[in-house]
Parts: structure tokens; C-alpha cells; sequence
């Protein structure tokens, strides 16, 4: 047991001296005010969640781009919407934790990164001009419920979840240079640092789930099966539809539909899901939501 928090100290230490290095300031880093490249899509369009379906057939290509726009808002939404529930389950277990600890440390290295990318989705979502695709209330309160409840596997796996779907995206996004700039630039800041995020939630997801007994475990996968679902249903608002005169019922019902859309969430999933299997956290009911979701 003592080796297994040496090391968890070990990967915190790795990762404070990391933050120093490499930490941005996206209200410096990023040139707001620059003007949108005309044409320019903000997601890879084989990413739009219609891409393939007769919808997608009948918009203009001016229409396609300022669908892949208010897309990436919502995703940027739904990002903002989750990061507040992480620094909060973050704080909450720092004040429990030992302050001179490493791993304490990073937690609160990593609530200041986390102030920083939401500062940053705020800023792309009124950059872009497009609206706040808000949760709706039945996931506003399963985030509240997680916010206040989540501790041990259930917390660093819905943490890993919604960081790496979204990371999926991102390093696809930053790497292709016909994107708009302003997504790319964005992408780049929200990689480098989610992947020290990742690192740490991998890290104590591994010792927490070692601490966790057999009804811990189960609980852990049922609620984690609803993280999934919740997530993967967050990334594209019905509401964004709209925007290029689709009835959203319709719209949404075309991406659950479209098999394009179901295999790029397998592929935004594939890495977590791996990950989260092999300790035990994709099985049983659970695994269902999973499925239901799209992510498997």
C-alpha cells in the first residue's frame, strides 16, 4: 500500500513539474478578436453528427459549416457544464485530503486549469456568436447529484469519460489545418493540459478502485454507465438543429439514427472504454447505458 501512494505521489510530482512548464493563459495565448477564415468548417465535417444522412444531402455548404459551428458550441456547452461539476468534486475531495500531499497539490493545479478552460469555452461560445446550449434539467441535477455524491471509482471514471470523448475531437481538430484557426488554437490549449488531467484521474482511478469492495464496485458501474450516457447525449443539443431550419426532434432523431454519427462515438469513446473495462467498470446493467448511448 505504501508503494502504491509513493507512486501516486510520484505521477503528481511528474505532473506539477509538468503545469509549470507547459500552462497556458487562453485570454493571452488566443487572439479573440481575429476574423473567422470564410468556409472554413469548425469540426472535420465526417464529425458533424448529420454527415451522411439525406439532411445532410440538402444543406447548402454554408449550411454544413454553421452547423459544424453551433456543434462545436455545444460540445463547448456541454464541456463548460461538466468541468464545474469536476473542480467541485475536486475541492470537495481536497478538503478531506492532506494539503502537503502531492496529490493534493495537483488537484488544486489541476481546478486552476480548469477555471482557465472554462474562462476559454465562454470566450469561443461568444466568439463564435452562437447561443449557451444548456443542460436540461434532468441532467442538471444528475450533475448536481454527482457534484455532491461522487468519490473513489465513480468520480476519477466520469472525470475520464468527459475528458476523453472530448479529447477525441480535439486532437483531430488541432491537427487539421483546413479547421478554422480559432478551433484549432482552442483544441491545442484544452490537449496539452487535459492530457496531465487524464494522467492523474488514471492514476487514482487505479488505487481507488483497488480500495473499493465488491457493492462499491457494482454501484460504480451503474452510476458510471449513466455518466456515459449522460455525456454522450450532452455533446450535440437537439437545439442546434435549429440553426439551420431542422426541427430539432428531427434533427436529433437523423443523428441517433445515422450510422456515421453512432460510429464516430464509438471512436470518441474507444480509449476510456478500454480503459474503464479493464479495471471492471464496464459491466453489468451499466454496460447497457453504455450501449444505449452509442459509446460501444
Amino acid at each position: 500500500m505504501e508503494a502504491a501512494e509513493t507512486g501516486r505521489a510520484a505521477v503528481a510530482e511528474r505532473l506539477l513539474t509538468s503545469s509549470l512548464r507547459t500552462s497556458y493563459d487562453p485570454t493571452v495565448e488566443i487572439d479573440w478578436d481575429a476574423p473567422h477564415t470564410p468556409g472554413a468548417y469548425w469540426l472535420p465535417p465526417q464529425r458533424s453528427s448529420l454527415y451522411g444522412t439525406p439532411l445532410w444531402g440538402q444543406l447548402s455548404e454554408e449550411q454544413r459549416v454553421e452547423l459544424t459551428k453551433h456543434e462545436v458550441a455545444s460540445a463547448a456547452s456541454a464541456g463548460l457544464w461538466f468541468e464545474t461539476i469536476l473542480m467541485q468534486m475536486l475541492i470537495r475531495e481536497y478538503y478531506r485530503a492532506d494539503p502537503t500531499s502531492r496529490q493534493a497539490q495537483y488537484a488544486l493545479t489541476e481546478v486552476a486549469d480548469e477555471c482557465r478552460h472554462s474562462i476559454m469555452f465562454g470566450r469561443l461560445i461568444e466568439a463564435m456568436g452562437c447561443p449557451v446550449y444548456r443542460a436540461s434539467t434532468v441532467d442538471h441535477h444528475l450533475g448536481r447529484f454527482l457534484k455532491a455524491t461522487a468519490s473513489g471509482p465513480r468520480m476519477y471514471a466520469a472525470i475520464l469519460i468527459a475528458e476523453e470523448i472530448l479529447d477525441a475531437f480535439q486532437r483531430e481538430i488541432m491537427a487539421d489545418e483546413s479547421l478554422q484557426p480559432l478551433i484549432r488554437m482552442v483544441s491545442r490549449i484544452h490537449v496539452v493540459e487535459e492530457a496531465r488531467h487524464v494522467r492523474f484521474a488514471r492514476a487514482e482511478l487505479a488505487a481507488a478502485v483497488e480500495a473499493t469492495g465488491p457493492a462499491g464496485m457494482a454501484y460504480a458501474r451503474l452510476l458510471v454507465g449513466r455518466a456515459a450516457y449522460t455525456i454522450a447525449g450532452r455533446l450535440v443539443h437537439p437545439d442546434v438543429y435549429a440553426a439551420v431550419g431542422i426541427p430539432p426532434a428531427v434533427g436529433r432523431a437523423a443523428a441517433r439514427a445515422n450510422p456515421h454519427w453512432r460510429a464516430t462515438l464509438r471512436w470518441s469513446a474507444a480509449r476510456v472504454h478500454a480503459n474503464l473495462a479493464g479495471v471492471g467498470l464496464v459491466a453489468g446493467p451499466g454496460r447497457l447505458l453504455w450501449a444505449r448511448a452509442g459509446l460501444i
